[in-house]
């Protein structure tokens, strides 16, 4: 049985997401002064009074089309208030959060009263009650007729512990849990450049507009976990926000929103790198691709909007080839062409995806390892940066998965030369395969036993 689900909902900037992360002890949510800073739904799992629930936040909700209308980015409002509205029916029990500071306005009347007519327990959140004289202002929001306001401070964390008593006496009985099974679940992390069909891909797999989908750049800002269930497989995807060179990230929200895209890329067992097929590989795409391999993730090269790419039969191969000389580095890793608006190939790139993800788990047997480095050996021996210093590997071993680490030890790794260790790597996947996954060499020296 799924957990209970508790939504936060209220129009713009009245805290939402500062008591998203109160609630869960950690800035899962960004935070600005800005208003719309929310745009899709964020979930995260909460534990009170032993009580486990799952959290959502939600984009500041606007009732009113006329309003919206004249706003800037409107299409991107108006899709924000569908995510709310979503969540709204999504959910157990909900808190509206309002601002004691501005006091009851008509936009909160319009959320009152759409709520009232959902028959859920909704739970009154008079937010920023930073001192006694706003805890008694919160007094003013029984004209919302939606029970006893709250006061809290989302900020400081006063009266969120009574709320969160509240809600829980609220909630549906609590079901036998399920054993814990987030270690058997893969992490694949959707990134890319800004506006290559992320999110789109993301909707398409899950079948519904869980993400905010717009031409315009940016759309997206939080990383946006999401479970599915794919055949026997749990997975948690990982839509993120576009990431662009360091040079070009704005200061503010954007680029808190790339510093969690990078963070959801380390958390990640497997990353899909979209590309956008029509335009081609820019120096973002090499730039992203670069912070995969430095975190040592698996990976798999998506070519998405093929549906417009003008083809002949040879129209792949000759892109794939391209691939492969702009990403030299990591020549290892599938490529598959996708269509994430008509759902071409969606479903192979979640079991290539996949394949890497068991790949990164794969030991090599000693024995077989150390077979395959005499081998290598006597087709080219070590090369020396050392005149007169010949390099001898003695053996090697797997110490490790997810990356595959593989620790040679030698008479002087410092005479080593670099290519030799390409050489290896090459050895190693020509044999043991290792499709998509970044390989670690460790060189040691061996050192003497003294009797």
């Amino acid at each position: 049985m799924p957990k209970p689900l508790v939504a936060i909902v209220g129009r713009p900037n009245v805290g939402k997401s500062t008591l998203f992360n109160r609630i869960l002890g950690e800035r899962r949510a960004i935070l600005s002064d800005v208003a719309g800073t929310t745009r899709d739904r964020l979930y995260g799992e909460v534990v009170w009074n032993d009580r486990p629930f799952v959290l959502v936040d939600t984009g500041g909700l606007m009732m009113s089309d006329e309003e919206i209308a004249e706003l800037p980015l409107a299409d991107i409002v108006q899709r924000t208030r569908e995510q709310a509205l979503v969540a709204i029916a999504e959910a157990d029990a909900i808190i509206l959060v309002v601002d004691v500071l501005s006091g009851p306005i008509a936009g909160d009347d319009d959320i009152a009263n759409l709520l009232r007519q959902t028959q859920k327990p909704v739970f009154l959140a008079a937010n920023k009650a930073d001192n006694e004289e706003r805890r008694l202002n919160a007094v003013e929001f029984y004209q919302l007729g939606l029970g006893d306001p709250l006061p809290t401070s989302s900020l400081h964390g006063g009266g969120v512990a009574e709320l969160l008593d509240a809600v829980v006496t609220a909630l549906p009985p609590a079901a036998a849990e399920a054993p814990d099974e987030e270690g058997d679940t893969v992490h694949i992390a959707i990134v890319g450049r800004p506006n290559v069909g992320k999110s789109q891909l993301l909707n398409r797999l899950l079948g519904e507009e869980r993400a905010i989908v717009s031409n315009i750049p940016g759309t997206t800002r939080d990383t946006l976990d999401t479970p599915l269930l794919w055949g026997d497989r749990r997975i948690t995807l990982i839509d993120t926000a576009g990431i662009r060179r360091a040079g070009r990230i704005q200061a503010g929200v954007e680029r808190y929103s790339v510093m969690r895209s990078l963070r959801a890329i380390e958390r990640a067992d497997v990353a899909l790198l979209l590309i956008d097929a029509e335009q081609g590989i820019t120096a973002q795409d090499a730039h992203v691709a670069g912070f995969i391999v430095q975190a040592y993730r698996g990976i798999v090269i998506l070519l998405n909007k093929w549906d417009i790419v003008e083809k002949d039969p040879y129209t792949y191969d000759a892109y794939v080839q391209v691939v492969r000389e702009e990403f030299k580095f990591m020549d290892y890793a599938p490529v598959l062409s996708i269509s994430a608006l008509t759902g071409q190939r969606v479903d192979k790139a979640v079991e290539t995806a996949l394949y890497v993800y068991d790949e990164c788990r794969k030991r090599v047997p000693t024995a077989q390892l150390n077979e395959l480095v005499r081998a290598a050996v006597v087709d080219h021996p070590p090369p020396s940066t050392v005149q007169g210093q010949p390099v001898r590997i003695f053996y090697a071993t797997q110490v490790a998965v997810a990356p595959p680490t593989f620790v040679f030890f030698l008479n002087d790794p410092q005479a080593l030369h670099f290519s030799y260790e390409r050489y290896l790597e090459n050895r190693i996947r020509q044999i043991f395969g290792y499709a998509g996954v970044p390989l670690k060499l460790i060189f040691r020296e061996r050192k003497k036993v003294e009797l």
